[in-house]
């Protein structure tokens, strides 16, 4: 199954919270913090919403930073993805 965005929305897949810190100290579930960081999966085609010509930045691929809670969680084949609007990626990671 493949999930399709409409208008300017964008499909992203958070990636996972990290086991263990840098100085090597292994984390449990509660010290974890949601993760921020996403990647993109797939972009709706842009256009005009709610009267405005929205053309799309994002592409698939790219490393992005989403709030922890936005969008609306889709869960397809196991697989939990997010889909947020184009103006909720707070930035691309390079």
């Amino acid at each position: 199954m493949k999930l399709v965005p409409l208008f300017d929305k964008v499909v992203v897949k958070f990636l996972e919270a990290e086991e263990t810190t840098k100085s090597g100290i292994v984390l449990t579930n509660a010290s974890k913090e949601k993760p921020q960081m996403a990647e993109v999966v797939a972009v709706g085609p842009g256009g005009i919403v709610d009267g405005k010509e929205i053309s799309m930045v994002s592409k698939a691929g790219d490393k992005v930073v989403c709030p922890r809670y936005a969008g609306e969680k889709v869960k397809i084949d196991d697989v939990e993805y997010v889909i947020v609007k184009q103006s909720d990626i707070l930035a691309t990671v390079e």
